[in-house]
This record gives C-alpha cells, structure tokens and sequence, in this order.
C-alpha cells in the first residue's frame, strides 16, 4: 500500500499529513482513550529484527496473490474480489495488514469497497494486498488487464519489470537515488511514465510507512540503504506521471491520541484499536462488526482527528495506472523477496 509524497520526492518520508511514521505497537490506556506514543529508533529497529514474522507473512503473501488471480475475473463484483483474499488471509493463519486496495485504471491506489459496493472488476484493475503476524507486515501488489487491451498489457509489463529492477539493486549500503533510478529506466524504456509522487517505504512491526521512501525516479537522495525490510511499489502510466487526491475511500489510520465523548464511539475507537492498532482499516470491517451505528461512531471519531482518512489517489491526466510490488528484507548477508 503505496505512499503519496507531500512537498517532494526524498529519500524520507514526507507525507507532513501523517504521523505514521512514528508510530509503532502502543498501549491501549484507558477505555476511554487512545493512547499512540512514539517510541525510539532503536526501539523500533529492534523489534524490526523479528525476520522470521516478515518471511512467513511474506510466504502467505505470494499463496494468496496466487488464489486470488484464480478467480478474479471481469464483471465479478469488487467486494466478493476483497471479502474472497482477506477470508484466505485468515484461512491461513495470519492477519490483514490493511484493507485489499482494488484501484480501477486511472485510480492508482487505495480504493477499496465499501460494505454496500456494487462496483465490478473491469479496465486495468490493481490488487494491492497486505498480510501481517504480529504486525510484521507483507506488502504485495499486482495489476490485470480485464480488457484484453495492448496498453494495458504494457503497462502491466513495464511496472512488472520496474519492481524486478527494484528488486535487483536494492541492498544494505546502495544509495536511494539508484533504486529509483532503477526503477524510472525500466518503465521509460517501455515508453511510459512513473509515477513519481507514489514510493515504495520501509516496514517496521506495526508501521506500514516507517520512514524511508523508496522513490520511483532517480530523486538525487545521496543517503544509503540500510538492513531492514522494504516495499519495492512502482507505478508506470500513460498518464501525467503524477496523482491528485480524490474522493475518500473509506481506508482508515488512528493518527493521534484522542477521545471521544459518548460511550459507544468509545466502544469502536477501542475495537479500532484492539485488532489493527495502527495500521490501516476500513469502514466495510467497522460495518460488519457493528452495523450502520459503527459507521456513525466512526464519523465522530474521524471529527475529533484521531483518525486520517485515505484519499483515493488518482492519476493527475487521467491516465490509466498499473503496479506491482514486493517486499523485501535486508539482513547481514542475504537479501529475501519475502512475497515471492
């Protein structure tokens, strides 16, 4: 699940909206409060040492990117695609990491369906998928031409070749800068675009977003790789090379400590945070655990500001969008693409 860089591709994450990047496995204090305190890098980077959780996720990852280009077909509906990946997930004995993103053509990412979606698969649909144990996260992605189109096709081909190329020159002491260089020839030499305000990011436990952006054109960042684990995400167009906020997407995030004053708004924000912490959910999971009344609660607590609400990103010309991504982990002599 991409990140949107605000004022700037760096090889830091950016995203001034946010503060995800900061936040990492927190108590829950009290019933009637949320409580997100940050704690250190190296805190952080130690618990992001449990190698073992990323690789079985990431082995769950791939088994379930297989199932779901099974039977994901033109014309089925978005939230059979959605509800059929995130019940294998659970079948096989990990966690969602955060809703299945289904983005239709020239919306690039974080659409996902709502518990009412009458929406069906068609055009250029990527499926973005995200499995965790114990917030050790594997976060996947791939595309599908559901039109029989030739740009289509293309377009899958360039970004499947740019994660390969990703992949490839990613490694503890390479500078940032080359990654993305890396990524923005393969897709220019199919003849398309990357989109260079969506990244690829480290992952630590609980932090989809922990930090350091991995860009998708050479962004002149001189700073070095390190051992950890990263989303390799390009995104190749025949579009702008850009995307612009759009409609909300029902995708959710606790961003900051907050309360709210009614007794069953309270009841939610606990619930939110019992089962995704901080990561990444979605109205469609509150709806089915409490009905329409949960979708109230959710709307008070989004008034508050502890929730961020995820825009769809869309593609700034309206230019169709393909993607493709892998994890992988960096440790002291070996690299592993964990979602192969």
């Amino acid at each position: 699940m991409t990140e949107k860089q605000y004022g700037g591709v760096t090889g830091r994450g950016t995203d001034n909206v946010t503060k995800a990047h900061q936040m990492n496995n927190v108590p829950l204090s009290k019933p009637k409060e949320v409580s997100v305190n940050s704690k250190s890098q190296k805190e952080s980077k130690s618990e992001g040492k449990d190698y073992e959780k990323f690789i079985k996720a990431g082995k769950i990852s791939s088994e379930v990117k297989k199932y779901a280009r099974t039977f994901i077909k033109k014309d089925i509906f978005l939230l059979e695609i959605a509800e059929k990946i995130e019940s294998k997930i659970i079948e096989m004995g990990a966690k969602i990491a955060f809703p299945t993103n289904l983005s239709i053509d020239e919306i690039a990412a974080h659409d996902t369906p709502s518990f009412n979606d009458t929406r069906k698969a068609q055009g250029l649909l990527k499926v973005d998928i995200g499995v965790q144990i114990d917030g050790c996260v594997a976060d996947s992605a791939f595309s599908m031409d559901l039109e029989n189109s030739e740009e289509n096709k293309k377009l899958i081909q360039a970004a499947e070749k740019a994660v390969e190329e990703g992949c490839k020159t990613i490694n503890a002491g390479v500078k940032i800068r080359n990654i993305g260089a890396a990524i923005e020839k393969a897709i220019k030499s199919l003849g398309f675009t990357p989109i260079q305000n969506l990244s690829g990011h480290s992952i630590e436990p609980y932090t989809l977003h922990a930090g350091i952006t991995i860009p998708n054109v050479d962004n002149s960042q001189e700073k070095t790789i390190e051992e950890g684990v990263y989303a390799i995400e390009p995104f190749s167009t025949n579009g702008l090379g850009r995307v612009k906020d759009g409609k909300p997407s029902g995708i959710y995030r606790l961003e900051r400590d907050g309360h709210v004053r009614d007794d069953f708004s309270r009841e939610v924000l606990a619930f939110i945070y019992e089962n995704y912490k901080t990561l990444p959910f979605c109205s469609r999971w509150i709806y089915k655990k409490f009905g329409s009344r949960g979708l109230l609660a959710l709307k008070r607590i989004e008034d508050v500001g502890i929730l961020h609400n995820y825009p769809r990103l869309m593609e700034a010309g309206n230019g169709k969008v393909a993607q493709a991504e892998e994890t992988t982990l960096l440790a002291k002599d070996k690299k592993i693409i964990t979602t192969l």
